[in-house]
């Protein structure tokens, strides 16, 4: 197949148009969600900050004792190539770019890991523009009841799923997660059902550690990356959901949304108190992409 496809997905060694592949029910990811996964923007075929979403792809692996039948720079050539066969006239030359791998297959069902070790690997390229850096969102705070292996970017998303349905049933965009009491904190602020959560207070950025309690997002990173150029300090300490809720701004960041800002938590207004700091990091990441993407 050569022909430039209007999305792409591929399992192992094959690809198809997404709505025409098919896996086996036997793979493991069916009956367990058993295995984890990665995702960031590709613009002009150029797959943005590829190297860390790998390097976060194989210790997701490792911490589940997944075997990726790849090295790393063997998937990345790999993905790159799924990248170009996909059309995105209509997208400004975006994508969306998705990959996971998993614990091969099994039958009959059985919990343990099966004798059979070969991984599968799926990936999805869909033609998306990035979404609007600048866009204010409302969000809800929602109780997070997930188990205690959150910086592993496992595929086992219910928890996540319902939350983000709450969000949605409650006319807001995302949930700010928060564990009742952790390090301390009573009402400790982790992360969203799918973005991590940081916010702005006294020319400071407060963003949660790295810990066992929050994924280490590569925009995260990101954001950590241009306050520290830019002179602003950088808190990588817990906070609770009283202090985000006093914060100068609110920020979310995810690999398809950089730095979204928020303007009610549960229908209270928050942020609006440091907007021209805000848009300054704004700014600087979009530079950042732009600059990394452009041909």
């Amino acid at each position: 197949m050569s022909e430039v496809l209007k999305n792409l997905g591929y399992y192992n060694g094959k690809y198809d148009l997404i709505e025409n592949m098919c896996v086996p029910m036997s793979d493991r990811v069916c009956w367990f969600g058993d295995g984890v996964y990665d995702a960031t923007a590709t613009r002009n075929g150029v797959i943005y900050c590829l190297d860390d979403h790998v390097d976060r792809f194989f210790n997701s692996a490792s911490m589940v004792e997944i075997e990726i039948p790849y090295t790393k720079d063997e998937l990345k050539a790999l993905l790159k190539d799924l990248v170009l066969k996909v059309d995105t006239s209509e997208t400004n030359g975006e994508t969306f770019l998705y990959w996971q791998i998993t614990r091969g297959a099994n039958i009959p069902r059985n919990h343990v890991f099966p004798t059979d070790k070969k991984a599968n690997l799926w990936v999805t390229v869909t033609p998306r523009k990035l979404a609007d850096v600048y866009r204010r969102d409302k969000l809800i705070s929602y109780e997070d009841v997930r188990f205690y292996m959150c910086n592993i970017k496992t595929l086992c998303l219910l928890p996540n799923v319902l939350a983000s349905e709450t969000a949605k049933r409650a006319g807001a965009e995302e949930c700010v997660m928060y564990r009742k009491e952790a390090d301390g904190i009573r009402n400790r602020v982790t992360e969203g059902a799918h973005t991590n959560v940081h916010c702005l207070k006294d020319n400071k950025l407060f963003t949660a550690p790295l810990d066992n309690l929050i994924l280490p997002g590569i925009a995260r990173k990101n954001i950590i990356k241009v306050c520290t150029r830019l002179g602003i300090e950088v808190v990588e300490e817990p906070f609770s959901l009283e202090f985000l809720l006093n914060a100068d701004e609110v920020m979310l960041s995810s690999s398809s949304n950089f730095c979204i800002v928020a303007t009610h938590i549960d229908d209270k207004p928050v942020g609006g108190k440091a907007p021209d700091l805000l848009r300054k990091i704004q700014n600087a990441l979009v530079e950042d992409y732009s600059t990394k993407t452009s041909l």
